[in-house]
Protein backbone atom coordinates (compact mmCIF):
# COMPACT_ATOMS: atom_id res chain seq x y z
CA UNK A 1 0.00 0.00 0.00
CA UNK A 2 1.23 3.15 -0.94
CA UNK A 3 1.45 6.82 0.61
CA UNK A 4 1.44 10.42 0.87
CA UNK A 5 5.23 11.46 1.01
CA UNK A 6 7.05 14.59 0.94
CA UNK A 7 7.67 14.25 -2.80
CA UNK A 8 4.06 14.80 -3.29
CA UNK A 9 4.41 18.49 -2.78
CA UNK A 10 7.56 19.02 -4.51
CA UNK A 11 5.71 19.81 -8.33
CA UNK A 12 6.62 16.88 -10.38
CA UNK A 13 5.38 13.55 -11.36
CA UNK A 14 4.35 11.53 -8.41
CA UNK A 15 1.00 14.98 -7.59
CA UNK A 16 0.15 14.92 -11.42
CA UNK A 17 -0.05 11.29 -11.61
CA UNK A 18 -2.16 11.21 -8.28
CA UNK A 19 -4.16 14.19 -9.84
CA UNK A 20 -4.90 12.61 -12.33
CA UNK A 21 -6.62 9.91 -10.33
CA UNK A 22 -8.40 12.06 -8.54
CA UNK A 23 -9.83 14.01 -11.32
CA UNK A 24 -10.99 11.15 -13.14
CA UNK A 25 -13.17 10.37 -10.59
CA UNK A 26 -15.09 13.50 -11.11
CA UNK A 27 -14.88 13.47 -14.76
CA UNK A 28 -15.79 16.47 -15.84
CA UNK A 29 -14.94 18.60 -18.65
CA UNK A 30 -13.86 21.66 -16.68
CA UNK A 31 -12.04 19.86 -14.23
CA UNK A 32 -9.86 17.75 -16.96
CA UNK A 33 -9.40 20.92 -18.75
CA UNK A 34 -8.03 22.55 -15.48
CA UNK A 35 -4.03 23.58 -14.95
CA UNK A 36 -4.38 26.63 -11.92
CA UNK A 37 -7.71 28.03 -12.66
CA UNK A 38 -10.90 26.86 -14.29
CA UNK A 39 -12.44 28.84 -16.99
CA UNK A 40 -15.99 29.23 -16.17
CA UNK A 41 -18.14 31.39 -18.89
CA UNK A 42 -16.50 34.84 -18.06
CA UNK A 43 -14.98 34.04 -15.11
CA UNK A 44 -12.12 32.37 -13.77
CA UNK A 45 -11.75 30.47 -10.88
CA UNK A 46 -8.77 29.40 -8.71
CA UNK A 47 -7.86 28.05 -5.00
CA UNK A 48 -4.81 27.42 -3.22
CA UNK A 49 -3.68 26.76 -0.25
CA UNK A 50 -0.34 27.99 1.33
CA UNK A 51 2.10 26.15 3.73
CA UNK A 52 5.48 28.40 3.88
CA UNK A 53 7.87 27.39 6.35
CA UNK A 54 9.09 29.28 7.73
CA UNK A 55 6.05 31.67 7.91
CA UNK A 56 8.25 34.82 7.41
CA UNK A 57 11.21 34.99 5.33
CA UNK A 58 12.17 38.94 5.22
CA UNK A 59 10.56 42.34 6.02
CA UNK A 60 8.99 42.19 2.68
CA UNK A 61 7.73 38.36 2.37
CA UNK A 62 5.83 36.34 4.33
CA UNK A 63 2.98 33.67 3.62
CA UNK A 64 0.65 36.67 3.39
CA UNK A 65 2.01 38.50 0.48
CA UNK A 66 2.26 34.89 -0.62
CA UNK A 67 -1.09 33.67 -0.27
CA UNK A 68 -2.45 36.67 -2.63
CA UNK A 69 0.05 36.97 -5.12
CA UNK A 70 -0.17 33.33 -5.47
CA UNK A 71 -4.15 33.18 -6.52
CA UNK A 72 -3.94 36.36 -8.26
CA UNK A 73 -1.14 35.00 -10.23
CA UNK A 74 -3.15 31.66 -11.14
CA UNK A 75 -6.30 33.87 -12.39
CA UNK A 76 -4.15 36.27 -14.43
CA UNK A 77 -2.39 33.00 -16.20
CA UNK A 78 -5.90 32.10 -17.96
CA UNK A 79 -6.38 35.59 -19.43
CA UNK A 80 -8.68 37.22 -16.21
CA UNK A 81 -8.29 40.12 -13.92
CA UNK A 82 -8.64 39.55 -10.43
CA UNK A 83 -11.65 40.71 -8.53
CA UNK A 84 -12.27 39.02 -5.52
CA UNK A 85 -10.58 37.25 -2.72
CA UNK A 86 -11.16 34.18 0.09
CA UNK A 87 -9.52 33.67 2.84
CA UNK A 88 -9.01 30.52 5.33
CA UNK A 89 -6.99 30.70 8.32
CA UNK A 90 -5.61 27.90 10.04
CA UNK A 91 -4.43 29.06 13.32
CA UNK A 92 -2.11 27.17 15.22
CA UNK A 93 -2.29 27.27 19.36
CA UNK A 94 0.05 29.16 20.36
CA UNK A 95 1.01 31.54 17.56
CA UNK A 96 2.03 34.75 17.70
CA UNK A 97 -0.75 37.97 17.95
CA UNK A 98 1.82 40.34 16.59
CA UNK A 99 3.33 37.73 14.14
CA UNK A 100 -0.20 37.26 12.80
CA UNK A 101 -0.90 41.19 11.98
CA UNK A 102 2.62 41.32 10.10
CA UNK A 103 0.83 38.03 7.78
CA UNK A 104 -2.48 40.08 7.34
CA UNK A 105 -0.77 43.51 6.89
CA UNK A 106 0.87 41.54 4.12
CA UNK A 107 -2.77 40.42 2.85
CA UNK A 108 -4.04 43.65 3.09
CA UNK A 109 -1.08 45.64 1.29
CA UNK A 110 -1.17 42.89 -1.56
CA UNK A 111 -5.06 43.29 -2.16
CA UNK A 112 -5.00 46.77 -2.30
CA UNK A 113 -2.01 47.09 -4.60
CA UNK A 114 -3.70 44.90 -6.99
CA UNK A 115 -7.30 46.49 -6.60
CA UNK A 116 -8.69 42.78 -5.50
CA UNK A 117 -11.72 42.77 -2.97
CA UNK A 118 -11.31 40.41 0.17
CA UNK A 119 -15.13 39.26 0.85
CA UNK A 120 -15.28 36.27 2.66
CA UNK A 121 -13.14 34.16 5.33
CA UNK A 122 -12.68 31.87 7.80
CA UNK A 123 -11.10 30.65 10.55
CA UNK A 124 -9.88 27.70 12.57
CA UNK A 125 -7.52 26.75 15.54
CA UNK A 126 -5.59 23.78 15.62
CA UNK A 127 -4.24 22.40 18.55
CA UNK A 128 -0.40 22.97 19.75
CA UNK A 129 2.22 21.08 17.47
CA UNK A 130 -0.46 20.22 14.51
CA UNK A 131 -0.10 22.86 12.40
CA UNK A 132 3.02 25.03 12.15
CA UNK A 133 1.90 28.31 13.34
CA UNK A 134 -0.56 28.59 10.03
CA UNK A 135 -2.15 27.39 6.88
CA UNK A 136 -3.78 29.86 4.38
CA UNK A 137 -6.30 28.73 1.80
CA UNK A 138 -7.17 31.42 -0.36
CA UNK A 139 -9.81 31.42 -3.51
CA UNK A 140 -9.37 33.97 -6.30
CA UNK A 141 -12.45 34.98 -8.66
CA UNK A 142 -11.28 36.93 -11.60
CA UNK A 143 -13.45 38.66 -15.08
CA UNK A 144 -12.01 37.04 -18.47
CA UNK A 145 -10.28 39.57 -20.88
CA UNK A 146 -8.51 37.03 -23.53
CA UNK A 147 -8.92 33.80 -22.58
CA UNK A 148 -5.97 31.52 -22.57
CA UNK A 149 -5.88 27.73 -22.39
CA UNK A 150 -2.65 25.54 -22.23
CA UNK A 151 -4.40 22.56 -24.59
CA UNK A 152 -3.76 25.26 -27.64
CA UNK A 153 0.03 25.05 -27.49
CA UNK A 154 1.27 24.28 -31.23
CA UNK A 155 4.30 23.99 -32.75
CA UNK A 156 6.16 27.41 -34.51
CA UNK A 157 5.60 29.24 -31.04
CA UNK A 158 8.16 31.22 -28.76
CA UNK A 159 8.76 30.45 -25.10
CA UNK A 160 9.24 33.12 -23.30
CA UNK A 161 10.24 33.51 -19.70
CA UNK A 162 9.23 37.00 -17.78
CA UNK A 163 12.85 36.94 -15.67
CA UNK A 164 15.35 35.02 -13.55
CA UNK A 165 14.29 32.33 -12.46
CA UNK A 166 15.03 30.51 -9.08
CA UNK A 167 15.03 32.92 -6.57
CA UNK A 168 11.75 31.74 -4.32
CA UNK A 169 12.98 28.28 -3.84
CA UNK A 170 16.91 29.48 -2.74
CA UNK A 171 15.53 32.37 -0.59
CA UNK A 172 13.59 29.71 1.54
CA UNK A 173 16.77 27.21 1.18
CA UNK A 174 18.98 30.33 2.84
CA UNK A 175 16.64 30.91 5.42
CA UNK A 176 16.28 27.40 6.81
CA UNK A 177 19.90 26.80 6.85
CA UNK A 178 20.29 30.33 8.57
CA UNK A 179 22.66 31.09 5.52
CA UNK A 180 23.78 34.70 4.67
CA UNK A 181 23.39 36.03 0.92
CA UNK A 182 21.58 38.69 -1.00
CA UNK A 183 19.54 36.20 -2.89
CA UNK A 184 15.78 37.57 -2.14
CA UNK A 185 12.24 35.47 -3.28
CA UNK A 186 10.69 36.88 -6.48
CA UNK A 187 6.98 36.78 -4.50
CA UNK A 188 5.28 39.31 -6.52
CA UNK A 189 1.87 39.61 -8.18
CA UNK A 190 1.53 39.78 -11.90
CA UNK A 191 -0.56 41.54 -12.33
CA UNK A 192 0.49 45.13 -14.28
CA UNK A 193 2.83 42.87 -16.90
CA UNK A 194 0.20 40.57 -17.83
CA UNK A 195 -2.35 42.89 -18.32
CA UNK A 196 -0.47 45.40 -20.23
CA UNK A 197 0.48 42.28 -22.63
CA UNK A 198 -3.32 41.34 -23.07
CA UNK A 199 -4.00 45.21 -23.61
CA UNK A 200 -1.66 45.67 -25.93
CA UNK A 201 -2.89 42.66 -28.41
CA UNK A 202 -0.11 40.14 -27.75
CA UNK A 203 -0.65 37.36 -29.37
CA UNK A 204 -0.57 34.88 -26.14
CA UNK A 205 -1.88 31.22 -26.50
CA UNK A 206 -0.47 29.81 -23.34
CA UNK A 207 0.48 31.26 -19.70
CA UNK A 208 1.54 29.80 -16.41
CA UNK A 209 3.92 30.56 -13.24
CA UNK A 210 6.70 28.40 -12.68
CA UNK A 211 6.06 28.18 -8.81
CA UNK A 212 6.84 24.42 -7.53
CA UNK A 213 8.95 22.12 -9.30
CA UNK A 214 9.86 25.81 -11.03
CA UNK A 215 10.87 26.10 -15.15
CA UNK A 216 11.19 22.33 -15.50
CA UNK A 217 7.64 21.63 -14.16
CA UNK A 218 5.89 23.74 -16.36
CA UNK A 219 7.82 23.04 -19.67
CA UNK A 220 7.10 19.08 -19.02
CA UNK A 221 4.04 19.69 -18.39
CA UNK A 222 3.26 21.93 -21.37
CA UNK A 223 5.02 19.11 -23.43
CA UNK A 224 3.04 16.58 -22.09
CA UNK A 225 -0.04 18.45 -23.06
CA UNK A 226 0.79 19.18 -26.52
CA UNK A 227 2.60 16.48 -27.59
CA UNK A 228 5.62 18.17 -29.23
CA UNK A 229 9.02 18.92 -27.86
CA UNK A 230 10.17 22.02 -26.48
CA UNK A 231 13.55 23.25 -27.52
CA UNK A 232 15.10 25.43 -25.24
CA UNK A 233 18.43 27.75 -25.01
CA UNK A 234 20.19 27.47 -22.11
CA UNK A 235 22.25 30.56 -22.49
CA UNK A 236 19.19 32.47 -22.47
CA UNK A 237 17.70 31.85 -19.47
CA UNK A 238 18.83 34.17 -16.70
CA UNK A 239 19.94 32.71 -13.30
CA UNK A 240 21.79 34.73 -10.68
CA UNK A 241 25.13 33.52 -9.91
CA UNK A 242 24.44 33.45 -5.42
CA UNK A 243 21.16 30.98 -7.05
CA UNK A 244 23.65 28.87 -9.41
CA UNK A 245 26.01 29.05 -6.36
CA UNK A 246 23.45 27.74 -3.90
CA UNK A 247 21.91 24.91 -6.52
CA UNK A 248 26.00 23.47 -6.80
CA UNK A 249 26.62 23.69 -3.01
CA UNK A 250 23.06 21.45 -2.30
CA UNK A 251 23.14 19.54 -5.78
CA UNK A 252 19.82 21.13 -7.08
CA UNK A 253 19.09 21.82 -10.43
CA UNK A 254 18.10 25.64 -10.81
CA UNK A 255 15.14 24.95 -13.39
CA UNK A 256 13.53 23.26 -10.62
CA UNK A 257 13.32 25.46 -7.95
CA UNK A 258 10.32 27.85 -6.89
CA UNK A 259 9.43 31.23 -8.32
CA UNK A 260 6.49 33.01 -6.98
CA UNK A 261 6.41 36.06 -9.31
CA UNK A 262 7.91 34.42 -12.60
CA UNK A 263 5.74 33.22 -15.53
CA UNK A 264 6.24 31.20 -18.59
CA UNK A 265 4.25 32.26 -21.82
CA UNK A 266 3.88 30.68 -25.45
CA UNK A 267 3.20 33.62 -28.01
CA UNK A 268 3.20 33.95 -31.73
CA UNK A 269 6.25 34.09 -33.45
CA UNK A 270 5.37 37.29 -34.93
CA UNK A 271 4.93 38.66 -31.44
CA UNK A 272 8.10 37.62 -29.43
CA UNK A 273 9.67 40.91 -29.68
CA UNK A 274 6.58 43.12 -28.79
CA UNK A 275 6.05 40.88 -25.62
CA UNK A 276 9.68 40.81 -24.75
CA UNK A 277 9.60 44.46 -24.69
CA UNK A 278 6.65 45.00 -22.05
CA UNK A 279 7.76 41.89 -20.37
CA UNK A 280 11.27 44.13 -19.96
CA UNK A 281 9.64 47.28 -18.45
CA UNK A 282 9.40 45.27 -15.33
CA UNK A 283 12.00 42.57 -15.37
CA UNK A 284 15.55 43.23 -17.44
CA UNK A 285 16.02 39.58 -16.99
CA UNK A 286 12.69 38.98 -19.11
CA UNK A 287 14.02 36.63 -22.08
CA UNK A 288 12.90 34.48 -25.31
CA UNK A 289 14.55 31.22 -24.32
CA UNK A 290 13.25 28.84 -27.05
CA UNK A 291 10.22 27.64 -29.29
CA UNK A 292 7.96 24.66 -29.84
CA UNK A 293 9.01 22.42 -32.42
CA UNK A 294 7.06 20.07 -34.98
CA UNK A 295 8.42 16.94 -33.77
CA UNK A 296 5.74 14.50 -31.69
CA UNK A 297 7.89 13.19 -28.76
CA UNK A 298 6.68 15.51 -25.74
CA UNK A 299 10.54 16.19 -24.49
CA UNK A 300 12.11 18.68 -22.91
CA UNK A 301 15.41 19.47 -25.26
CA UNK A 302 17.51 21.78 -23.79
CA UNK A 303 20.71 23.17 -25.70
CA UNK A 304 23.96 24.90 -24.58
CA UNK A 305 25.97 27.59 -26.08
CA UNK A 306 27.60 25.04 -27.58
CA UNK A 307 24.81 23.07 -29.08
CA UNK A 308 24.66 20.21 -26.68
CA UNK A 309 22.15 18.51 -25.80
CA UNK A 310 20.51 16.96 -23.09
CA UNK A 311 16.72 16.19 -21.75
CA UNK A 312 15.60 18.61 -18.50
CA UNK A 313 13.21 16.12 -16.95
CA UNK A 314 10.21 16.70 -15.25
CA UNK A 315 10.92 17.19 -11.49
CA UNK A 316 11.32 13.77 -9.24
CA UNK A 317 10.92 12.90 -6.00
CA UNK A 318 11.71 15.39 -2.76
CA UNK A 319 13.38 19.54 -3.28
CA UNK A 320 11.99 21.82 -0.77
CA UNK A 321 9.18 21.02 0.68
CA UNK A 322 7.00 23.37 2.02
CA UNK A 323 7.84 26.38 -0.20
CA UNK A 324 4.71 27.86 -1.25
Amino acid sequence: MKNISLAHGGGGEEMSELLNKVFKLFDNEILSATNDAAILGNLALSTDSFVLSPVILDDEINIGKLCVCGSINDVLMVGAKPKYLSLGLILEEGLEIQKLEIILKSIKEECDKCSVMLVCGDTKVVPKGKGDEIYINTTALGEIIAKKETKNIKAGLSVLVSGDIGRHGASVLIKRNNLEASIKSDCKALDKEVLELLENGVKIVAMRDATRGGLSAVLNEWAKQSGNDFLIFEEKIKIQDEVLGLCELFGYEPYELANEGTFILCVEKEDEIKALEILRKYNENASIIGEVLEEKKARVILQNAYGAKRFLESPKGELLPRIC
